[in-house]
């Protein structure tokens, strides 16, 4: 990634210097062009060659140490997902993206509870039904860890799908009434403040004509808000499948387990004497399932909804104001 300073002098320097600060990677046009380059075959074939050798002999090893079938496609999608992500990561250059994401939404971790917290009563009613059902226990017990890994997976698969669907839209509704008065709330503070001024009071310029976000930028966005979600959902997960095996670990005793399962006996886990094989197997399938339902519900609910982008919305309009008034200026010279 391109190393850029502020207070430079330079408007356009400075700007993208900010655009780097503020996960905006693909606004600046040497980052989007290095991005293209590594979506190009010559780039990108040699890499999905490493990930698919890769996979393939990590599958194979634990398919057969484990003597369970499902555990090679779940570690060829893991595999897959992780070299993705480290390409996308370096080559792509949407490191700076991820990590403005990651560092908004943990220093936003408060709103986070707050939307899980929303989302949580009714979910856990749902879910807490679900987990005192023997037929539950009896499907998930009967599920190796390959099969299990590779239904999470599945699920999370599901809602990475949605996700990419629908953000798309919310980013498109963020340049929809972009004015004058939008262009100077958006960069206030910012590095074009003074230009911005300039060019709505210049009847020649037009810098709102500027503000539609298309291409790298538009995925830019989607990005940022993609892993604001996951990490959301991410930590609703974790804090489903703690509470079910505490839950789990006083109401459900192995007697119970074992009339529900329908098994001679329960695997404890070591050092763990309260919680068993099965019902990790059965709290880690309901926390998945209560991801995808998580997912849906905060871009379709609007409660959840609204709440949710009404933190980020802020930032989306900034980054297209900044942009407009960015482009501009390049045009202009």
């Amino acid at each position: 990634m391109t190393q850029r300073r502020r207070g430079t002098g330079d408007p356009i320097a400075d700007t993208e210097a900010w655009f780097l600060e503020h996960g905006l990677s693909y606004f600046v046009p040497d980052e989007r062009a290095a991005a293209r380059e590594a979506l190009t075959r010559r780039r990108i074939l040699p890499a999905l060659a490493v990930v698919a050798v890769v996979g393939a002999v990590l599958a194979g090893l634990l398919g057969w140490i484990s003597d369970q079938v499902a555990a090679a496609p779940a570690v060829l999608l893991t595999v897959a997902g992780g070299g993705v992500l480290a390409y996308a990561l370096t080559a792509l250059h949407a490191r700076p993206i991820v990590g403005w994401a990651l560092k908004r939404t943990l220093t936003s971790l408060g709103s986070i509870l707050g939307t899980a917290s929303r989302a949580l009563p009714l979910l856990l009613v749902f879910i807490a039904f679900l987990f005192i059902n023997a037929e539950a226990w009896q499907m998930t017990s009967s599920l190796d860890f390959g099969t299990l890994w590779l239904t999470a997976l599945l699920l999370l698969g599901l809602a990475l799908v949605f996700l990419l669907v629908r953000l798309p839209e919310e980013v498109d509704q963020a340049d929809d009434a972009v004015d004058d008065a939008f262009l100077l709330r958006a960069c206030r503070g910012t590095p074009l403040e003074g230009v911005c001024r300039q060019m709505v009071d210049d009847p020649r310029a037009d810098p709102a004509s500027y503000a539609q976000i298309t291409g790298f930028a538009r995925w830019n966005l989607v990005v940022v808000l993609l892993v604001i979600q996951v990490v959301q959902v991410l930590v609703l997960v974790a804090a489903v499948f703690g509470f079910l095996l505490v839950f789990g670990s006083l109401i459900v005793n192995e007697d119970v387990q074992l009339a529900w399962t329908a098994r001679d006996f329960t695997t404890h886990v070591p050092y763990l004497t309260n919680v068993s094989a099965e019902l990790v197997k059965v709290s880690l399938f309901l926390a998945s399932f209560s991801g995808l339902y998580f997912t849906v519900s905060a871009v379709t609910d609007e409660t959840y909804r609204g709440q949710f982008f009404a933190a980020v919305m802020v930032h989306l309009e900034q980054a297209v104001g900044v942009r407009a008034v960015y482009v501009a200026l390049r045009e202009r010279g």
